[in-house]
């Protein structure tokens, strides 16, 4: 398993009080990093996975925001740079997911998956920079979806693929922006991962991606010897390359 030296770092991984953000943030904090467990609602949760990333000998705190919110934010970062340091690993995971119909979609539903995926990524980058620009260092890896930027063909979760591929496009975007800040941008994109609450019947080499699968590309992209990688993203599909679904 790669295992980078990430002493010294402060993480903040979004959504990580569960799932794959949990498991993310774990794998990050026994790399040495002090992290931030962010939620939302999940306040026991998050506080059970901050007290495994202390066991790993590290600084962790839970922080609790609605990141489509550019105030509430704002107050996350603060809290976390206040209690453990400036941000300068974030690993933007949080995202809603909507597998219904879009005509029988409300505006409502599409809004959520659009700003917790998209908007959400944006915000938390936009506020994590300037901490990261003044040290000349940071990483941000953007959690997206296999195929999303093959204009995947579905009539489900319409505004979770147009999210997807916006955040893909927003990682190039911001790759290049801060290309010589000492910045990288990079995304990692599974298809179905084993947490999922349904697996379609002809999922490649069949099995779902391991939380594993997902933590070894993102613990490369956060390896201090990285620095030249930016911009890119990593399918974690198994090979998954459908024209429609």
């Amino acid at each position: 398993m790669l295992t980078p030296d990430l002493s010294g770092r402060t993480a903040l991984v979004t959504g990580s009080a569960k799932g794959v953000g949990q498991e993310l943030l774990l794998a990050i904090a026994a790399c040495g990093a002090d992290v931030a467990v962010h939620y939302r609602t999940s306040d026991a949760a998050a506080e059970e996975v901050a007290e495994r990333a202390r066991e790993e000998g590290v600084a962790a705190t839970t922080v609790q925001a609605d990141v489509t919110d550019p105030a509430e934010v704002d107050a996350l970062f603060s809290a976390v740079e206040e209690r453990i340091g400036a941000v300068d690993v974030l690993v933007n995971n949080v995202g809603a997911f909507a597998p219904v119909h879009w005509a029988e979609m409300d505006f409502e539903t599409w809004n959520t998956v659009i700003e917790t995926n998209l908007n959400g990524t944006y915000l938390c980058s936009k506020r994590a920079l300037p901490g990261m620009r003044e040290a000349g260092a940071g990483r941000i890896v953007n959690i997206g979806y296999a195929s999303a930027e093959r204009a995947l063909v579905s009539p489900k979760n319409f505004p979770y693929f147009v999210a997807k591929t916006g955040v893909l496009m927003f990682t190039r975007m911001l790759a290049a922006d801060t290309a010589d800040d000492g910045i990288t941008v990079n995304a990692v994109s599974p298809y179905v991962v084993e947490n999922s609450d349904e697996f379609p019947e002809d999922l490649p080499r069949g099995r779902p991606a391991a939380f594993e699968d997902l933590i070894q590309p993102t613990l490369f992209f956060l390896a201090p010897d990285s620095d030249y990688c930016s911009g890119a993203n990593v399918e974690v599909s198994g090979g998954w390359l459908p024209e429609r679904v």
